[in-house]
């Protein structure tokens, strides 16, 4: 079964800073693009960052210059660091993980489009 745990979620006031981990573990295949999604009320569940087992990385434009994805896969796990907040970073942030990561956006975080999903994590940042 595969897992995907993330941690790391908090408030912060605007201009601050957050570092989100995602561990994975159960994985029946290999390389794994790994990627963060958001939602928050009312809006759709919008694809934040994806990695690649080369380290291929990708950003939403909203986000651009301010968050940075890696991955370490000795220990199975990536990371978001995330710079320069605004208020309207402010969302539950889902780690996702997949053969492929192709999806910017969904009705809501979840299967089927892309396989796998934590459970999420709030980020809360004030003005």
């Amino acid at each position: 079964e595969v897992r995907l745990v993330e941690s790391g979620g908090g408030s912060v006031q605007a201009g601050g800073s957050l570092r989100l981990s995602c561990t994975a573990s159960g994985f029946t295949f290999d390389d794994p693009v790994m990627g963060w999604y958001r939602q928050s009320h009312g809006t759709e569940c919008d694809l934040v960052s994806t990695i690649s087992s080369d380290g291929s990385t990708d950003y939403a434009d909203s986000v651009k210059g301010r968050f940075t994805i890696s991955r370490d896969n000795a220990k199975n796990t990536v990371y978001l660091q995330m710079n320069s907040l605004k208020p309207e970073d402010t969302a539950q942030y889902y780690c996702a993980a997949d053969r492929v990561i192709g999806v910017v956006a969904l009705a809501s975080c979840g299967p089927p489009y892309v396989s796998y999903w934590g459970k999420g994590i709030q980020v809360t940042v004030s003005s």
